[in-house]
């Protein structure tokens, strides 16, 4: 790989987002229909440095902030949802390492992302009791080195990724990070990702078979849940951006078929589509959900990078809480507009050929990732009691 392009800022960094976007917009229908993973495209991320714009400055990077995180994925989202989802835990593992890596750990990966290196993951288990029942064992060994074992499902960007952060238990029970090289010996990546939606992410299984890990390849995720932190709330912001995107996109598209397609429906008298006003009138609605979807999602930002500055018990509860609704408002309008496509677009829209199905089977698969109605709860909870919410980093 050829050394990457390093982004100096935020504005460089949301300009080369854009330029990106409307380049993968193009083929994305194409790569959904053929579940055509998209090697190319990752490797044009890579090299953009659109991927090292969160290392923090004294590393060399552009540490840009929330609010121009959360813009380039809904950017990447609105062109191709499975494509903007395969960074989104490349992100969420190099904050973990900003969290809690020590002085070393950062430097050496830091290193590797400046370098073009993606993360994947490896985190999710399936058939366990709950989503936080994890039970991939990270065993020590005499020399104080580490080996690997378990099976990970859902497991976007492994794939494609140089390193995989692996979250498993150690013999203490606490959570930790192991950072593990895509060809570590005894780990293996299954692409059998089969979902509706996001047809090309290969969040497939991940098997992990006594793999060795060194001492300073291990991070202890653990500490980050012990005070004020905004590990779930980075990584669930960059969930709402997805979901925005995709609401972004697909209303987009309902814009162009209506305009350039749609027939108007012959009791309206009118001689376009565009003109007709029941139609005119679903637009404005459609348009008020999404913009203010992404007014919610800037404010979510805003509330994420006010608590990096000053991180207190209050502002990380205020960051998450502001997060929780940009998502719950993000995934209803997500699945609303994409769904709605095909009601203003008519009959012509649901074609197969067409591929505009995509945009709500991305918003119906993406939304499913953690239910909306426990972030209802803790957000009723915090205004009606203060209850700050948990720390369990999915808030």
């Amino acid at each position: 790989m050829s050394a990457p392009h390093v982004i100096a800022d935020d504005a460089e960094a949301l300009a080369v987002a854009a330029e990106l976007a409307a380049e993968f917009r193009k083929d994305a229908a194409e790569r959904d229909a053929r579940r055509r993973l998209p090697h190319t495209e990752l490797e044009r991320l890579s090299a953009s440095g659109l991927l090292a714009v969160s290392v923090p400055a004294e590393f060399g990077g552009a540490d840009v902030g929330a609010g121009t995180l959360a813009e380039i994925f809904r950017l990447l989202a609105a062109a191709d949802a499975s494509l903007a989802q395969i960074p989104q835990s490349h992100f969420v593992y190099v904050n973990v390492l900003r969290r809690q890596g020590t002085q070393r750990q950062q430097e050496f990966f830091f290193g590797e992302v400046l370098r073009g290196r993606r993360f994947g993951n490896a985190q999710s288990e399936a058939g366990t009791k709950h989503v936080q029942d994890i039970r991939t064992r990270l065993a020590p060994r005499p020399d104080g080195s580490y080996v690997l074992d378990g099976v990970k499902h859902y497991s976007t960007g492994a794939l494609f990724a140089h390193w995989i952060p692996v979250l498993a238990r150690a013999d203490d029970d606490t959570l930790h990070v192991a950072y593990v090289p895509r060809d570590a010996p005894g780990l293996t990546v299954v692409d059998d990702w089969d979902g509706m939606g996001q047809r090309t992410t290969a969040s497939g299984t991940v098997r992990l078979e006594r793999v060795p890990v060194p001492a300073d390849r291990v991070v202890p995720h653990h500490l980050t849940f012990q005070g004020p932190q905004l590990h779930g709330a980075v990584a669930q912001l960059l969930h709402a951006a997805i979901d925005a995107g995709i609401a972004s996109g697909a209303l987009a598209e309902a814009v162009e078929f209506v305009r350039t397609k749609s027939r108007p429906w012959f009791e309206s008298g009118f001689e376009t589509a565009a003109e007709d006003p029941l139609l005119i009138q679903r637009f404005g609605e459609l348009a008020i959900r999404e913009r203010a979807t992404q007014a919610l999602l800037r404010e979510a930002a805003r509330a994420v990078d006010a608590a990096r500055d000053d991180l207190t018990d209050d502002s990380a509860a205020e960051a998450s809480i502001a997060v929780a609704t940009a998502k719950v408002t993000a995934a209803e309008t997500a699945v609303e507009v994409g769904s709605a496509l095909f009601e203003v677009s008519g009959t012509r829209s649901a074609l197969d050929s067409l591929g505009l199905h995509r945009h709500w089977r991305d918003a119906r698969t993406h939304t499913l990732h953690d239910p909306a109605r426990w972030k209802v709860q803790h957000i009723g909870r915090y205004v009606l009691h203060g209850t700050r919410p948990p720390r369990h980093g999915l808030l």
